[in-house]
């Protein structure tokens, strides 16, 4: 595997860190992968995933975050995405997708993201569907109760503690439950996997578990509100596959029947390609959970399943992205 990293200037001026992973010299790159991490980790999580691609001939593209990684730039900005962070985030995740474009011409590139970018993701499908050839969500959800009420308790707190604030409080609304299920809980994070020397590295990684801010969280419950909106997910190409997976145990996606009712509402839309993973026992990290080798097995039997249709519609793909990244609304989100 060949590993790099390089800067990406967004349409705002920020550098925008990003990880490059490309199968050895003498293979030849028959699909890209481009990955959005989730929330309070970084994208250098996944050399140990891209590996595994590489060796069948995928390129693999992640960027950290705004706010995370070594886009924030310093660990006091970690979990300080900015002003309309969501806008931003997705705008660099197409402008990284035009990136990969250009490096690997005609070749099918393929959106994934875990947790925090699985939403991205979603918004992704309908907002700027132009640049991928198909969709991998992991740690996802559907529509979700309570978000307006969150956005108000988030903008709230923005009046009165400032946006860069961190907030223990929202912090603790969004993810203070999660390990309810797994108790006794030797961690704060044991939700994350069965796999307590993954977890542990988790912890021990000043990149991962941090703090969010009050304007993180209010943008962030934006987000998740407005994916659902019936106009927006009406947007969504029904010829595009999309792949799920999840942990069945996983609190992100209330142990599948999120993801179920979220895979119940594309297959309302008439998504034509719809496949959905539920690992028994797994939790929420299933790139990091004891059986990932079983889990990163099944996308690239997915991947392969799929190549042959993705690849004869890659040069369509490549027509119909003139307007998406630099021209990406400012109010999308």
């Amino acid at each position: 595997m060949q590993e790099s990293t390089f800067d990406l200037i967004a349409n705002d001026g920020s550098r925008i860190h990003v990880y490059r992973w490309l199968p050895s010299s003498d293979t030849s790159v028959k699909g890209v992968l481009q990955i959005g991490h989730g929330m309070a980790e970084t994208a250098a999580r996944y050399a140990e995933f891209a590996q595994s691609l590489t060796q069948s001939g995928y390129a693999v593209y992640a960027n950290d975050h705004r706010g995370h990684g070594k886009t924030a730039g310093s660990p006091d900005m970690l979990g300080d995405a900015g002003s309309d962070a969501f806008h931003w985030m997705a705008s660099d995740m197409m402008n990284l997708g035009e990136v990969a474009a250009q490096e690997h011409p005609g070749v099918p590139i393929i959106l994934m993201g875990h947790s925090m970018g699985s939403f991205l993701v979603q918004h992704l499908m309908y907002a700027g569907h132009e640049r991928y050839a198909a969709f991998i969500l992991s740690g996802t959800n559907g529509k979700r109760s309570l978000l307006q009420l969150g956005e108000k308790l988030a903008w709230l707190q923005c009046s009165l503690q400032g946006a860069a604030h961190h907030s223990l409080l929202l912090n603790a609304i969004v993810f203070g439950g999660f390990n309810r299920a797994f108790r006794p809980a030797a961690t704060p994070f044991d939700w994350l996997s069965r796999d307590q020397a993954e977890v542990k590295k988790f912890i021990d990684d000043p990149m991962c578990g941090t703090i969010c801010t009050a304007g993180f969280f209010r943008d962030f419950f934006r987000l998740l509100l407005e994916i659902h909106l019936p106009h927006n997910m009406a947007g969504i190409p029904k010829d595009k596959p999309v792949f799920l997976f999840s942990g069945e145990q996983d609190p992100v996606g209330l142990h599948g029947k999120g993801v179920q009712n979220l895979v119940a509402q594309y297959r309302k839309l008439q998504l034509q390609d719809i496949e959905v993973r539920l690992y028994p026992g797994g939790r929420h990290e299933m790139l990091h959970e004891t059986n990932r080798a079983e889990v990163t097995q099944d996308i690239l039997e997915w991947l392969e399943r799929h190549l042959p249709l993705l690849s004869g519609a890659a040069a369509d793909t490549d027509t119909e992205t003139n307007a998406i990244a630099d021209n990406f609304p400012a109010d999308s989100l």
